[in-house]
């Protein structure tokens, strides 16, 4: 993770939050049963399957709410959130709404999730693509 703190660090300036969260949120996701897989069926799961799929497909990601997230992530994932990242769980949720859909957006270039995808890969293989919409 010492090349995401890295580049979280140097990109403090533009995104602020979003970069102190980034590499929290890769880790959260690397770590869930099933990767990002298993984080889009969770959202399909809490009722945003419609939003999710916008994120993963190609063209414009559908919004998110600081509420909707927090209902399908769970109180114990933003806490873990915001411990790693140092910020409010409040601004967690802010910051995850806009950070949330272009990770996801990026990390399925194909339009598809599986178990093996790996985030952080894909993440820093077009991290110029995230970093100009943070």
């Amino acid at each position: 993770m010492s090349l995401l703190n890295s580049i979280a660090s140097a990109v403090g300036g533009q995104g602020g939050g979003q970069a102190a969260l980034l590499p929290a949120l890769i880790e959260q996701i690397k770590n869930y049963p099933g990767g990002l897989a298993g984080l889009i069926e969770r959202f399909q799961q809490g009722g945003l399957g419609e939003v999710v799929s916008s994120w993963v497909s190609a063209g414009p990601n559908q919004p998110v709410s600081g509420d909707q997230l927090h209902a399908v992530l769970g109180d114990g994932m933003v806490s873990e959130l915001s411990q790693q990242s140092g910020l409010e769980k409040g601004s967690v949720l802010e910051h995850l709404a806009t950070l949330l859909p272009s990770l996801v957006d990026q990390a399925t270039p194909d339009g598809q999730a599986s178990a093996d995808t790996d985030v952080s890969s894909n993440l820093l293989g077009s991290l110029s693509g995230l970093l100009g919409r943070l």
